[in-house]
């Protein structure tokens, strides 16, 4: 294929990004003609080694930072049926073995070097990546070529079966445990015809996963992980010629394979509509997914059906929210999506119902909506509404080296161009809407589509008329059902031969110097602290006014005022309807929120730089001038009342709910911040406007910026918030303790539950409190790590109980928790749970010279990685205003990792991992699970109930 070189640069008010910076030269947003906005520019050079490997650089010079992205161009669509989740299988077993790196070899080395590691399978490709330190580039690169041309020598059966494992908890945990974890498997099944790739999920099936053998695996390597079938990105701040030089050195000798042919899937055409329906064990409200099939990614109309999705449902002006939420009060809200992938497309249209709505009911109101879209047509003014925000979200994907990466990747594989980026945005921005309205008829109007009924377990009444039931495949809970898979030392394997040594792992290069970025401070009139970063990579600005309250300031035996004032401040002004104001902020390319947490009510947004004034003249409006709009207040009620229903059943969310409560016993902070059902009935709109006049106050606030704009600039837009704005503090509630009387074992019983979810620690320390950082640091090993920690090496990797586990320390100026969560499949809960306690018990004695090094080598090089992203900044600049840290505070830690010692960190773990001293919390099957474990030694397990309380006789 040769060399090719692309440079493009593009004008204009839509202000287009474009792949482009030449090497060494710096990226940033550029100066456009008088009175347009300027382009961000990137460039990309493309080439290919002789054996195929498709390689792209793009340079970089913002952060000493690079890139490395690996992308195969297969995912399950490469599959056969009966052999279904054999790529996602597969991605695990990349990461854990390779000739010369060894069993683990890749996390202990990414550990060294600071990196942020992973991998991603979809139904068309497969990815790999990392994102390192400059000075460990050419490591990177040694460690993707030696999996790609040195690993399949290490795969044995014991390794097949052990991940086996680990893809089966992925699935439990994201699919059969979770409330309508099915919908996309009863959909697409429905959807795609016999023998199209679609039909199946990427994870594929447990029995296809179970019947996997290790001459599939080999197979399956030789068929699709050739050279020729990958494109690897580096994107950073890369020496171009230097990085070229290392590929070929790695990957120059790996030979080339013979490309299968795919066979061509069969036409998606739905001869009919087709009524499904399942009763699902954790939903706990009615939902109703319509799908259509439509066209592939990149095809023409697939731009004009993704803002047909938003017009029809995003936003109080849509026809669906005002027909369904307004109008009906069927549902708290409407979404739609569109999503066109390499082989074909779907269009698929969501509604999750309050609480005992039939859905037919539902479907009636889908058909009014429908019609009042045809009768009304395309607005043009929401046509530029939806456009704008898809500019604003495209600029997003671009904010780091990684995401650069990505998208060079996914365009040249399926775009078969890495620029097609420039054209791919001006695509979208060019929808008509006749083009909206021609789409809208030709795949969706009057089309046959799959209903999907998902309704809670014994409500089948709920589901649409007609509906069949789906076959949905759930896993029985049986002790004993897997075996213990224990991975024993790698024997010797048959060696691939090479021209060169690769078992000398390379040197580092030269070491980046890191500087954090130049913060200016201001303050406003009342005393509002301001804090800002300039940073012209993007046209964009981030910003976040932070006031400390939140559920700290409420009523404990009330909650959930703080919650709904924050629903209720989007919801119009004064002077501007709820329509009229979410218009106004759509239209600046703009996002503006406001949430309340434990300890802080927040009004943050995003928006395109040259229209930074006006989103800020709208948040002033916002803050100073509420509506309290009495119809929307009611809506948001409901709107918590349903999600606080939904909770009540996803086991994840009622781990979280009930080790709170345990960890704070009676402070107002053991509270659900959104309230109970009783609470939610009895707050009113005085209790918003009394809760809004006492706590949104400036002595409790700071406002943070970041992106392409100015001191003077943000100063200027604050001017009234400065002079308008007042209000004296309120007092606050002494800080939480902890009590050892609230340490022991609990179950909380969610029958047939195929995982456990565990919430295991205690209510530790304050970040401000000087052995803070230092308990992080020891936690490193244990399970901050990721895949470098003690915890997942041995439940995840080396025992196969879960999918993820990791423990923090987790503070602010109060007391916060230490922390271990997990979800184990169920039929080890005993044995994960008396796993993770030995595992504590030895961990501070164990503590060794290697873990220290490991410890330190990730926690000083992984700083090259703080400063790089708005979000990262806005990050650091949280930090200095609510803890009082220096602006350096990252770099500064930096001493206390390089002193510490093997001796403080087994004092820190004697002091702060006391087993016996934690809530050791299980939400589970109680009815397969309880009784085993008391065998823990963890005195008598409490049953309590899904709020926290304790059942009687429990």
């Amino acid at each position: 294929m040769g060399r090719s070189r692309s440079r493009m640069w593009v004008w204009g008010v839509a202000c287009l990004v474009v792949v482009g910076c030449a090497p060494g030269e710096d990226r940033g947003v550029t100066d456009g003609p008088e009175g347009e906005v300027g382009t961000v520019v990137v460039d990309y050079e493309r080439y290919e080694l002789p054996n195929g490997l498709e390689v792209i650089f793009h340079v970089d010079r913002s952060d000493p930072l690079a890139a490395v992205a690996m992308t195969f161009h297969v995912g399950s669509s490469h599959e056969v049926e009966g052999r279904t989740g054999f790529a996602h299988l597969f991605e695990h077993l990349f990461f854990l073995d390779s000739e010369n790196l060894g069993p683990g070899g890749l996390d202990r080395l990414m550990t060294r070097v600071g990196s942020s590691t992973n991998g991603s399978t979809s139904r068309d490709r497969t990815n790999y990546f990392e994102v390192v330190p400059i000075d460990g580039l050419e490591k990177a690169l040694w460690a993707e070529a030696d999996k790609l041309g040195w690993f399949i020598n290490t795969v044995t059966e014991d390794v097949v079966a052990k991940e086996k494992q680990v893809v089966k908890n992925e699935k439990r945990q994201g699919v059969d445990n979770n409330p309508y974890g099915h919908a996309n498997f009863v959909i697409d099944r429905a959807l795609y015809p016999e023998g199209h790739p679609y039909r199946w999920q990427v994870i594929g099936s447990l029995a296809d996963l179970d019947a996997a053998s290790l001459a599939d695996v080999k197979a399956f390597h030789e068929r699709w992980y050739g050279p020729n079938n990958a494109t690897l990105v580096v994107a950073g701040d890369i020496d171009v010629e230097q990085t070229r030089a290392w590929i070929q050195r790695y990957f120059g000798e790996i030979p080339e394979r013979e490309k299968p042919e795919r066979p061509t899937p069969p036409e998606v055409t739905l001869p009919e509509s087709r009524l499904l329906m399942h009763e699902d064990n954790f939903a706990r409200l009615p939902q109703l997914q319509l799908a259509w099939p439509t066209v592939p990614v990149y095809h023409p109309d697939s731009y004009a059906l993704d803002v047909l999705a938003d017009l029809l449902t995003d936003g109080k002006t849509s026809p669906f929210y005002e027909v369904l939420v307004e109008e009906e009060g069927l549902a708290p809200g409407v979404s739609a999506r569109h999503s066109g992938q390499e082989l074909a497309g779907r269009f698929t249209l969501t509604v999750r119902a309050y609480a005992d709505v039939d859905l037919d009911a539902v479907d009636e109101a889908i058909r009014a909506a429908f019609d009042r879209f045809e009768t009304e047509g395309v607005p043009e003014e929401e046509l530029r509404r939806v456009k704008a925000g898809t500019e604003t979200a495209f600029y997003g994907g671009l904010s780091s080296a990684i995401g650069k990466a990505f998208s060079l990747a996914q365009y040249a594989i399926f775009a078969n161009d890495p620029g097609f980026l420039q054209q791919d945005l001006e695509r979208t921005l060019s929808v008509t809407a006749d083009d909206v309205l021609r789409v809208y008829r030709t795949h969706l109007q009057g089309r046959p589509f799959v209903a999907a009924s998902f309704v809670p377990l014994g409500r089948a009444e709920l589901a649409l008329e007609g509906s069949e039931r789906a076959e949905v495949v759930e896993e029985p809970i049986v002790i004993g059902a897997e075996p213990d898979v224990v991975i024993d030392d790698r024997e010797d394997i048959q060696r691939t031969p090479s021209a060169i040594d690769r078992s000398v792992e390379p040197a580092y290069g030269e070491s980046p110097t890191l500087r954090a970025p130049p913060v200016w401070e201001d303050a406003l009139a009342n005393g509002v602290r301001v804090l800002g970063i300039r940073d012209l990579e993007l046209p964009l600005v981030q910003f976040e006014l932070r006031m400390r309250g939140g559920l700290l300031l409420e009523d404990p035996e009330r909650v959930g005022v703080a919650n709904l004032l924050a629903e209720s401040m989007t919801e119009g002004t004064a002077r501007r309807t709820p329509a009229e104001l979410e218009t106004a902020i759509d239209l600046l390319g703009g996002s503006i929120s406001v949430s309340s947490g434990a300890e802080s009510f927040t009004i943050r947004g995003s928006t395109l730089a040259r229209n930074y004034a006006e989103t800020m003249a709208l948040v002033e409006e916002m803050l100073l001038e509420p509506r309290f709009d009495s119809a929307e207040f009611e809506l948001a009620r409901q709107r918590v009342q349903n999600t606080l229903r939904q909770r009540s059943a996803s086991p994840g969310a009622i781990g979280s709910r009930v080790f709170g409560t345990l960890l704070y016993g009676d402070h107002v902070l053991a509270r659900n911040a959104l309230g109970t059902p009783a609470t939610l009935e009895s707050i009113t709109l005085d209790d918003l406007r009394s809760f809004h006049a006492r706590t949104l106050v400036p002595q409790l606030a700071a406002f943070h910026v970041v992106g392409a704009v100015d001191r003077d600039a943000v100063m200027t837009s604050l001017e009234g918030l400065g002079a308008r704005w007042g209000g004296a503090a309120p007092e606050f509630p002494p800080p939480p303790s902890w009590d050892s009387e609230r340490a022991g074992l609990y179950f909380v019983d969610v029958p047939n539950a195929s995982q456990s979810v565990l919430n295991i620690g205690y209510l530790a320390l304050a970040e401000t409190d000087e052995a803070y950082y230092p308990a992080q640091v020891m936690n490193f090993r244990l399970g901050g790590g990721g895949f470098a920690s003690d915890l997942t090496q041995e439940l995840r990797e080396g025992r196969g109980y879960t999918y993820g586990i990791g423990s923090s320390f987790q503070g602010s100026t109060l007391p916060g928790p230490f922390s271990i969560g997990s979800s184990v499949r169920s039929n080890v809960t005993f044995e994960a749970l008396d796993l993770i306690k030995e595992i504590l018990e030895r961990f501070g004695p164990t503590f060794d010279e290697a873990d220290l090094e490991a410890t330190r080598s990730f926690l000083l090089r992984t700083n090259a990685r703080s400063f790089e992203t708005l979000n990262a900044k806005l990050g650091i600049l949280r930090d200095m205003s609510s803890l009082g840290l220096e602006a350096d505070y990252l770099l500064q830690r930096e001493a206390v990792v390089r002193d510490f010692t093997i001796d403080e960190a087994r004092r820190l773990a004697d002091t702060y991992l006391d087993s016996e001293g934690m809530i050791w919390l299980v939400v589970g099957d109680a009815a397969t699970q309880r009784a085993r474990l008391d065998a823990l030694g963890l005195g008598p397990g409490v049953l309590l109930d899904r709020e926290g309380a304790v059942v009687d006789g429990g």
